[in-house]
């Protein structure tokens, strides 16, 4: 029987600076979205760009990496699992979301200073 596997790689740009979550327990969450881009020719010749949103969720010690490290248009890359999840909005709107759940993380420019 073969294996079934849930992993996905993906390298991009931060779209916002992180949100971060800490927890009483010492625990942290980052989430933020990263950009990807597919770029095609259309009949034409006419390069047509394309670009795709994730939403990345990053614990733990990695989230710690990200807080100190990580800012809206940092070009990173992740491995992680996806997961799909259902949750309700402030107006009682039942919303499906599609996230990232890291396991690795690589920093592929650095945190802007904010001098």
């Amino acid at each position: 029987m073969n294996a079934l596997v849930n992993s996905v790689r993906l390298m991009g740009n931060l779209g916002k600076d992180p949100i971060i979550k800490s927890f009483s327990n010492g625990g942290k969450i980052a989430n933020c979205t990263i950009a990807t881009a597919h770029i095609s020719k259309d009949k034409e010749g006419n390069k047509i760009e394309e670009t795709d949103w994730h939403n990345i969720v990053i614990k733990g010690k990695l989230a710690e990496v990200v807080e100190k490290y990580v800012s809206k248009g940092s070009k990173i890359a992740v491995e992680g699992s996806l997961r799909n999840r259902k949750y309700t909005d402030a107006a009682g709107n039942d919303k499906y979301i599609t996230e990232v759940i890291v396991n690795d993380l690589q920093l592929l420019s650095k945190k802007e200073s904010q001098d």
